[in-house]
């Protein structure tokens, strides 16, 4: 008997290593998964190599190959249903039939079909991730419970197994389902809190846009493949004036509305973000004429003015518009010198009234107003 207790001992942790493997091989490779169903699919082929490893080396009573093989099985099918069950279960099965023996029936009825249609009826219908699923384990293990019920009075009726056997298996495999639970929550905690961490990190928080940090990493790499660019600074105007009169709440949301319409009015192409205060920076890519690059920021200006926007008619002028300061680079220049020469022109743009957008010239210094 201890013999037994070993052979499902060294089950249950091979199944649990395999099991922390992998999930840390998913982790590294993570970028690669282009959909939770692609995911599912190659989690079947590896639920099924777990299930045929356990199997490869049974401890055999009166004929009867006992394992662990329905754990890895029982597993999938609740994350993801009968179809992957199925799946999984195909090489096991296979295998279990190949070997022959008095009970190659009743095992493969009772340690492959079973954990399917358990498994399946106990998974939780309702829409998630499959790379990040949150398991719940107290349903999980519920489930677990009424499957060896199943099976092991299935399997004192039919096989040559004994109680003390079925009480082994049971209690070596509800360890084997609860550790992989517990591994697979734990390790994709672990990823959802990554993933939000270098999500907030790379946003502003409060108009969703990007933030300076992740522009500066966006657009330089596009500075050092020396591709022609353009940075347009774009500063809303009086608008410490419309804060004062309807209050930050609705500041906030003018913020908000412009980091939109700044979206709306550029290609997936270019990089936006907010830069700070009421303060937005835009990198134009992909074009090297700067008149139709002019044309591209008043485009972004006249979206904004001609936007109604909550309260405008108590700016001055009636309005709420912005004040945009271009420069543009042919791949010479670096992103901390078209920003500073996008600032002094904006700056410019400010002196002649607002509202309008100024490009920076290079050789003389010469900023060129475009008035709205």
């Amino acid at each position: 008997m201890n013999d037994l207790l070993f052979f499902f001992l060294e089950n249950m942790a091979l199944i649990i290593a395999l099991m922390y493997l992998a999930l840390k091989l998913k982790e590294t490779l993570l970028v690669e998964w282009k959909s939770s169903t692609q995911f599912l699919w190659l989690s079947s082929a590896f639920f099924s190599f777990l299930s045929f490893s356990v199997m490869h080396n049974p401890f055999i009573h009166e004929g009867m190959r006992l394992d662990l093989r329905e754990v890895p099985i029982f597993f999938i099918s609740y994350i993801g249903g009968w179809p992957f069950g199925i799946l999984s279960a195909i090489v096991p099965g296979i295998f279990r039939a190949s070997l022959g023996g008095p009970t190659v029936v009743e095992g493969i009825l009772q340690s492959l079909i079973l954990p399917i249609i358990i498994g399946a009826l106990f998974r939780e219908k309702v829409p998630f991730n499959h790379l990040f699923i949150i398991i719940n384990i107290k349903r999980m293990l519920t489930g677990f419970v009424v499957f060896e019920f199943i099976k092991s009075i299935w399997m004192i009726a039919t096989t040559p197994a004994t109680l003390f056997i079925v009480a082994a298996m049971f209690f070596f495999a509800g360890i084997a389902v609860l550790a992989m639970s517990l591994i697979l929550n734990g390790e994709n905690r672990n990823l959802i809190l990554r993933r939000e961490l270098e999500f907030y990190s790379n946003q502003d928080p409060m108009t969703h846009l990007p933030n300076i940090r992740f522009f500066k990493n966006k657009v330089g790499a596009f500075v050092d493949d020396k591709q022609p660019l353009s940075i347009a600074m774009v500063d809303v105007d009086y608008f410490k004036v419309y804060n004062d009169t309807h209050g930050h709440q609705k500041g906030d949301q003018v913020l908000r509305t412009i980091g939109q319409l700044l979206i709306d009015s550029t290609s997936d192409s270019d990089v936006v973000a907010r830069y700070g205060g009421e303060e937005f920076i835009i990198c134009f890519t992909g074009e090297a004429d700067p008149e139709k690059i002019f044309a591209m920021a008043d485009k972004v200006r006249q979206n904004i003015e001609s936007h109604r926007f909550e309260g405008e008619e108590l700016q001055p002028g009636g309005i709420v518009s912005v004040s945009v300061g271009l420069s543009f680079s042919d791949g010479t220049r670096s992103l901390d010198q078209l920003t500073k020469e996008a600032d002094k022109a904006l700056y410019q743009s400010k002196n002649k009234g607002r509202n309008c957008v100024t490009l920076y010239e290079q050789k003389n210094e010469n900023l060129q107003p475009l008035n709205g």
